[in-house]
């Protein structure tokens, strides 16, 4: 037997297939289209998710020569925030608009007005409202589509779309619920006075949760699309965030993820709400029963590095069939230098920021450069810069009494001993590498054996499935010099705030 994992991601929607012994047997992707019909606007047409899905599905059962009455249950995980709009026949109004879409801003202002401050919204729902989040845009709709919005029944996130796809039902979870800016975090249910006040009506909302919970059954319809067998559980599933932290084995207090993608997420697991009452970082229910989370993102962390390589080698790229042949060499380069870069320092703001700053005026730039720096300086001053950001989310962590025992990296970063180490001492915490890399579509893929039980829990099936590979431990020397570097570095941001808005 075996459990399916099922990610509706942005750039296309992941199927993993786990075996019934927590073995990957098989992967399998299929691509969206992105729709911009104006700057600022990202938009998606749900049919495009649902047939990802059943391309993906078939894939994945073929090349891991799997039947579909093999398969014992199903998980779902997804972009987050994206608003799918149906009316009482279930029928699409018109195209979701995404998690980084950024229409709202009046309407985010809206919210924080009528929950009466900022201070007052995150004390509802601890989070300020952000225009990524799904509430604003229902209000934009509302507001700029008045007569589609008179039609509407459902708003649905992404995953949810595609649960109704499969089930027929109208049904969400709390961690993937908790970035609606709709959710009461603390009791892990719609927070009804909020919703009242920015008059809407609850009947919008499908009823949630938890994560592992049964949500409905494969139609026989869906089914003979998929090629699966009719009558399939399938589980709440989880926000990527949320699923991917199941996924890495992040589930329990004292364990911490590192991802470096294109942007860097640091993701804490809390047995408790803990709100950062600034709202620099976000704090959402787990997908994980009496658990919380809370993780911040900064926009340019793998991104950095990558428009680093792309300006440096722009002509030795166009003779390379993959560009990351080229990350090896400047890791070594990068090394060469020493700690600190000579005092060459990185601001990584080359699309703004998001946490702990939320500015998109903000600036990238090197500060600090001398006719003694060279191309490995530079690197290595990337390589720092980009670090140094994802620590000040570590540092918050840490404010808000979060304990950090062990952090998980992922990502570019976890790829390179040179930069695994300069993590650690960064963060002050040991860094470690496991033995599986399939993020999100694993995490929901173990919440569906758990949902199945297979396993007794969530951290259960972790251990059973997830195991560390290696270690890096902080060096005292570097560390207490990446201390003092910090501080350097924590002051550049506040000393050119002010310019920024006179360079956008």
């Amino acid at each position: 037997m075996a459990f399916l994992g099922i990610d509706i991601g942005t750039s296309g929607t992941k199927v993993l297939l786990l075996s019934s012994s927590g073995q990957v047997l098989a992967t399998a992707e299929s691509p969206h289209e992105l729709l911009t019909p104006k700057p600022g606007w990202t938009e998606q047409d749900p049919e495009g998710w649902w047939k990802a899905t059943q391309l993906a599905t078939k894939a994945v059962l073929k090349k891991a020569k799997f039947k579909g009455d093999q398969v014992k249950a199903i998980g779902l995980s997804g972009q987050m925030h994206g608003s799918t709009f149906l009316d009482a026949n279930g029928k699409v109004l018109r195209p979701a608009l995404l998690w980084n879409d950024q229409r709202t801003a009046k309407q985010c202002a809206e919210i924080e007005s009528k929950a009466g401050g900022r201070n007052a919204l995150i004390d509802m729902v601890s989070n300020p409202a952000l225009t990524g989040f799904t509430a604003p845009k229902i209000l934009w709709f509302r507001e700029n589509e008045p007569k589609k919005f008179e039609k509407c029944k459902q708003v649905l996130l992404p995953k949810d779309y595609i649960r109704f796809r499969l089930t027929n039902e109208y049904c969400s979870e709390v961690s993937d619920a908790s970035g609606t800016l709709l959710l009461n975090v603390k009791t892990r249910s719609w927070h009804s006075g909020l919703i009242s006040k920015l008059g809407l009506d609850a009947e919008l909302l499908p009823p949630v949760v938890e994560s592992q919970d049964i949500t409905g059954e494969l139609t026989e319809e869906a089914a003979k699309l998929l090629g699966l067998k009719a009558g399939i559980p399938v589980v709440g599933g989880g926000g990527d965030q949320a699923a991917g932290a199941v996924g890495t084995g992040v589930v329990e207090p004292g364990l911490v993820s590192a991802s470096m993608g294109t942007s860097g997420v640091i993701f804490a697991t809390s047995s408790g709400p803990q709100t950062d009452p600034a709202g620099r970082v976000h704090t959402m229910c787990h997908a994980i029963p009496n658990t919380w989370c809370v993780f911040g993102c900064m926009l340019s962390a793998g991104g950095s590095l990558q428009w680093l390589r792309n300006t440096l080698y722009a002509e030795q790229i166009k003779k390379l069939k993959d560009p990351g042949e080229l990350y090896p060499h400047m890791i070594k380069l990068a090394e060469s230098a020493p700690l600190g870069a000579e005092n060459l320092f990185f601001m990584p703001y080359l699309t703004g920021e998001r946490c702990p700053h939320p500015d998109p005026n903000a600036k990238a730039g090197f500060i600090g450069l001398t006719v003694r720096h060279g191309l490995p300086h530079m690197i290595r001053a990337t390589i720092e810069g980009i670090t140094f950001g994802m620590r000040e989310q570590i540092m918050i962590f840490r404010e808000m009494g979060i304990g950090i025992k062990q952090v998980r990296a992922g990502g570019g970063g976890a790829r390179s001993q040179f930069w695994r180490q300069l993590q650690s001492d960064m963060y002050q915490a040991p860094v470690v590498t496991i033995n599986v890399s399939e993020g999100a579509a694993l995490g929901v893929a173990i919440l569906a054996a758990v949902g199945a039980g297979a396993y007794k829990s969530v951290p259960e099936a972790c251990k059973a499935i997830i195991k560390v590979k290696d270690q890096s431990k902080p060096e005292k020397k570097a560390a207490a010099f990446y201390d003092a570097q910090y501080r350097k570095y924590g002051a550049l941001y506040p000393t050119l705030k002010s310019t920024f808005p006179t360079l956008a």
